[in-house]
């Protein structure tokens, strides 16, 4: 955010950034912000955020797993060889964006407990499901 001078940033797991509040965490600012663009319409929340949420998410799934390290290669082989491409931003994110289907997902460690995380996003359900269990399957592996 930094770097861009981004005036906001977020994660799936619910933390939320504002440049304005010194780039740090605060799900209070965010709550407020949705209350006062929802006061301003007519519809619920989940009619405004619609139009810019248009792909399906898996939530974040979390992993108790012996190796870390292990479990995240088992996941980079197996979708690399489908030809997803990955970069480091945070943990480990493999996407196919530029065929179809298109997905992405995210591997990570927590930083405050011993799992892994895992987020996928997909342009359609059963396409995620796909993606989700085949990566958990492969997370969770003895």
């Amino acid at each position: 955010m930094a770097d861009l001078n981004a005036v906001f940033g977020g994660e799936h797991s619910a933390h939320f950034y504002f440049r304005d509040f010194f780039y740090a965490d605060t799900g209070m600012l965010a709550a407020m912000h949705v209350m006062a663009a929802l006061g301003e319409q007519d519809g619920p929340l989940s009619a405004m955020i619609a139009p810019r949420d248009p792909y399906v998410a898996s939530g974040e799934i979390n992993s108790t797993v012996a190796d870390a390290d292990a479990a995240r290669a088992r996941v980079r082989e197996a979708f690399a060889a489908e030809g997803a491409v990955e970069d480091g931003l945070d943990g480990m994110t493999l996407s196919h964006w530029d065929a179809e289907p298109r997905w992405w997902l995210n591997v990570r460690a927590s930083n405050t407990e011993p799992l892994l995380r895992l987020n996928v996003e997909a342009a359609d359900a059963s396409v995620m499901e796909d993606i989700r269990d085949r990566a958990l399957a492969l997370i969770r592996e003895a």
